[in-house]
């Protein structure tokens, strides 16, 4: 349900859509029909460009968070690293992995480990029924290919709220609550925001810092990448107001 949602409200999809409801009435309402598909294409075209992309991308990140050095202070006890999905079925690996995002976010809690010695705790459930949880992958992926244990697993949880909720419980059974929190920069203030309200104490550690943005001609020029980054950010942007909303 979750993934049919993020199809039908962010583009390419809904402004496919919506191209294809102005084909249907161009044969009765040829004025709204072309409208219809004049302002799909043109809002294809805005999510296309790099520029674009660049600009969504900065908007959701806060300047509050920034890389951890070496140095920084931090009461943090343990190290809590986001699922960010699989990579299901991989041909290469014979059978379930991550990719990505999710390789991404292990690879950081992996350097961040090496820089502290604190313990990891990964978390994320499998909210697409594709058979591995988030969480079992990225501890194989720590263990046998980074040479990092984890000491715990949150295997149940679907969303980062969850994920917040889980992994309180489970840090709570060695009274921890100070943590380094590893995700992307862009969903750092909603996880933290998430965790926090639980109860943790949070040292945000961000990895992948979106480009600034820039202006140049090739940043007009739309290209498939932009797409997909423009998205990322207005899904983002969406699960703000949600927990917003919930809140």
């Amino acid at each position: 349900m979750k993934l049919l949602v993020e199809i039908l409200i962010l583009p390419p999809f809904n402004l496919l859509l919506l191209a294809a409801v102005g084909l249907i009435l161009l044969r009765w309402r040829k004025r709204t029909g072309v409208i219809a598909i004049s302002v799909a294409v043109f809002v294809l075209y805005v999510f296309s460009a790099p520029v674009t992309s660049a600009l969504l991308s900065h908007s959701v990140r806060s300047n509050d968070y920034h890389p951890v050095l070496p140095g920084d202070a931090s009461l943090a006890e343990a190290i809590v690293i986001l699922g960010a999905g699989q990579y299901v079925n991989a041909p290469e690996y014979y059978g379930d992995t991550i990719r990505g995002t999710a390789l991404e976010r292990v690879r950081y809690g992996a350097f961040l480990h090496n820089q502290t010695g604190l313990p990891i705790l990964v978390t994320g459930g499998d909210p697409n029924h594709s058979g591995s949880t988030e969480a079992e992958v990225m501890r194989a992926v720590l263990e046998t290919e980074f040479g990092v244990a984890v000491l715990w697993s949150e295997d149940a949880s679907d969303n980062t709220r969850e994920s917040a909720r889980n992994s309180w419980a489970i840090l709570q059974r060695g009274a921890l609550e100070a943590i380094y929190l590893v995700t992307h920069s862009d969903h750092m203030p909603r996880a933290v925001s998430a965790f926090a309200a639980v109860g943790f104490q949070v040292t945000p550690a961000p990895t992948i810092f979106p480009r600034p943005p820039s202006i140049g001609w090739l940043d007009f020029i739309p290209r498939a990448g932009a797409m997909s980054g423009s998205a990322n950010a207005i899904k983002e942007w969406i699960g703000r107001g949600w927990y917003a909303i919930r809140n």
